[in-house]
């Protein structure tokens, strides 16, 4: 038993470090990669406090101070997680009218590159039948293979590569003023276009997939939340209904994308609906959310799903949204401080680490 004890309490300090190395906010890899497993974190806290409470509780001070340590980072775990659970309140609402002409349903999903099971993909296109279809990762064979999709969706703005950056991006609905931009690498594409609802509306649509913060590829998170908030500006800026869609390699409650929602005034679908965890499809225990879309507040939310994985390392995302623009009124944007708009300044403003 003793062993065990010994065990429970390193296992618990070091829940609690990596609970709290997020709040350093360098923009090396070591501190932002620890803002990913947030549910695992909480899971482990609940499991280690409870045992080592229910086994090894007792007057001795280091123990009473261990188990209050590991109760707390067990609440500030769960104060982290309650946005996401459907207790908590909806940022987007639920559309309640029926408006065909003016919802757009989206299907992104990021491939992996080296995954060659297109009729799976396909077969899941044709299954929900979405407006638009983001595609990531995807090289040459990938766009060849998807050709097909042509007949149902004669708007596309391929950007076929092999470095795992590619995009593809076919819709139903008609596009126009295509722009295929490098923001920050110039291996790294983004697609801005127009989107014209079958209404006449049009909404201004930026596909992203920025790199990771991960050893090997990008030591810093800085080219990743550079580029994302470059796109919050031009959201901002902006006076058509926005969406964003695509891998963000960033989780929806870390703090880049918290800055990325205040400075571009969009909504996060997920908060108070769920994780909609879409990596790692092979890995149940290590999956976060890693695919988005956000939202204008002039849209409200008809589905959000994930969808069934083809052999993709990242399960596919679906999202249907509805424009209203009363919705503006009944749903709050979210609004930058001055040290919010600093700080994002400041982000866009560093040099790239070599």
């Amino acid at each position: 038993m003793y062993y065990l004890k010994s065990f429970l309490e390193v296992a618990g300090v070091l829940i609690v470090m990596m609970s709290l190395i997020p709040l350093i906010r360098s923009d090396y890899w070591t501190f932002r990669v620890f803002e990913y497993p947030r549910l695992q974190k909480l899971v482990l806290s609940v499991a280690i406090g409870g045992i080592y409470f229910t086994l090894f509780f007792s007057t001795d001070l280091q123990t009473i101070v261990l188990s209050a340590i590991f109760a707390l980072n067990t609440l500030y775990l769960c104060y982290l997680v309650y946005p996401f659970t459907p207790v908590a309140g909806k940022v987007i609402l639920g559309a309640r009218t029926h408006l065909p002409e003016n919802r757009i349903s989206i299907l992104s999903s990021n491939v992996f590159q080296d995954n060659r099971n297109t009729a799976g993909c396909l077969a899941l296109i044709r299954k929900y039948d979405p407006d638009v279809v983001l595609l990531l990762e995807t090289d040459r064979y990938w766009h060849e293979n998807t050709l097909p999709l042509r007949k149902r969706y004669p708007y596309e703005v391929p950007v076929p590569l092999e470095n795992t950056y590619g995009m593809l991006l076919y819709s139903k609905l008609a596009l126009s003023e295509v722009q295929v931009r490098y923001l920050v690498d110039e291996d790294i594409p983004s697609i801005k276009v127009l989107v014209t609802l079958r209404s006449g509306q049009q909404v201004q649509l930026f596909c992203v997939h920025p790199t990771p913060p991960v050893p090997g590829e990008n030591s810093h998170s800085t080219e990743r939340d550079k580029e994302l908030l470059l796109v919050a500006k031009e959201v901002k800026a902006s006076r058509l209904p926005c969406i964003v869609v695509g891998d963000l390699n960033d989780v929806a409650w870390s703090y880049t994308t918290d800055l990325f929602t205040k400075i571009s005034g969009l909504l996060d679908p997920r908060i108070g609906r769920g994780f909609y965890n879409t990596f790692h499809a092979k890995m149940p225990f290590l999956r976060f959310p890693l695919d988005h879309v956000f939202c204008s507040t002039d849209f409200k939310l008809v589905e959000m799903a994930r969808l069934e994985n083809f052999s993709s390392d990242h399960f596919p995302i679906l999202l249907a949204l509805q424009y209203e623009p009363a919705a503006s009124i009944e749903q709050d944007e979210p609004e930058a401080e001055p040290e919010d708009i600093e700080l994002a300044n400041e982000k866009i403003s560093r040099e790239v680490p070599e």
